[in-house]
């Protein structure tokens, strides 16, 4: 076990990925209030970013309680302490710097106050989001990128990716000709489907990777688009 650090969450850490305070180890977590403000203007849509909000403020509200605002509340064993960040003084180093109050100006400052409350404690930032990080940099912020994500849904999806064979080869042009894809109830699976979940549609002379939507209940197809420049080369690849 490595010296105990304290990570600072950008909003787009879990708009990305709602589990993610179970991967910090035994690590502490802290949330800038203005995370939780921001999350409030995502519960609501049909995205995979509004599930997550709404999932994320679920699971916080299980192990939400005063101490959540002042000591943290414990994640579990093995696990750190959750914080949130209230009230904070706006650090002079980020109003010098960036004139405009923005909610990424203001997590920078509770960041820096952070540091500055625990000298001893390593703080880090952690955000998806670049032009930030490259802010952080500028003052000094120790900043990484949230990556844990990437290797928990490769596992994911290599568990969930099923072959369903069989169909009728027409449905499987229509799943590529849609952009609204299918209704669920077009096709029969032995179990229930879970969110978001992905697998493959085939019949005995085309297939289509696909994923269910369950807030319109509909099948549609993974579209094999560039991430970061990168093009999927494979199913699995398509669905991560």
């Amino acid at each position: 076990m490595g010296m105990k650090k304290n990570f600072v969450l950008d909003t787009n850490v879990i708009l990305h990925d709602y589990k993610c305070l179970n991967n910090f180890q035994e690590n502490d977590i802290y949330l800038p209030i203005v995370v939780l403000e921001e999350l409030d203007h995502f519960k609501k849509g049909s995205d995979q970013i509004n599930y997550n909000a709404r999932e994320f403020v679920r699971e916080l509200d299980l192990i939400t309680g005063n101490d959540l605002f002042t000591n943290g509340a414990s994640l579990g064993e093995d696990r750190g302490r959750l914080y949130v960040i209230t009230t904070d003084e706006y650090h002079e180093n980020v109003s010098h710097a960036f004139h405009e109050r923005t909610n990424d100006h203001q997590i920078l400052s509770m960041t820096l106050n952070l540091m500055a409350k625990h000298p001893v404690t390593p703080t880090i930032l952690v955000t998806k989001d670049i032009n930030l990080r490259l802010k952080a940099r500028s003052l000094g912020i120790p900043v990484e990128d949230y990556i844990t994500d990437k290797v928990i849904n490769t596992d994911m999806f290599e568990r969930e990716h099923e072959t369903f064979d069989g169909l009728d080869p027409a449905l499987i042009d229509l799943l590529y000709s849609s952009k609204d894809g299918i209704e669920l109830d077009k096709l029969e699976f032995a179990s229930k489907l879970e969110p978001n979940q992905c697998f493959v549609l085939k019949s005995d002379r085309n297939s289509v990777p696909v994923r269910y939507n369950p807030f319109e209940h509909r099948i549609k197809k993974v579209v094999k688009e560039p991430n970061f420049g990168i093009m999927a080369r494979n199913v699995e690849q398509s669905f991560a």
